[in-house]
């Protein structure tokens, strides 16, 4: 192999990689649920995830508004970073009301 081959040849490795890497935000924005928010919730994923569609859980997060939207669902949550709006959102919009999909949590 020449070396442009085996440059190509890594370069599509570590897209390929990065790609994976980009899909895992749903499962950690679930793991973050199950253990920093659903004791506070009182309710499995799927329902809190269900309180609302795709288009919703979008337009909360494009308003800037995930935290407080997490706050009125789950009125005993004292701690809340923002730093897990992104795999939050992830999460809910995966198992939206609409998207048919049912989390493990």
């Amino acid at each position: 192999m020449t070396k442009f081959s085996k440059l190509a040849v890594a370069a599509l490795f570590a897209f390929a990689v990065m790609g994976t890497t980009a899909t895992a935000d749903v499962a950690k924005g679930q793991k973050l649920y199950s253990k920093k928010l659903k004791g506070a919730c009182g309710f499995t994923g799927a329902k809190f995830a269900a309180k609302h569609t795709q288009d919703q859980w979008q337009e909360i997060k494009d308003a800037g508004k995930m935290s407080d939207e997490l706050k009125t669902l789950c009125p005993k949550l004292k701690k809340y970073k923002n730093k897990w709006d992104t795999n939050i959102f992830d999460f809910v919009y995966e198992y939206a009301s609409d998207s048919g999909n049912v989390p493990s949590c």
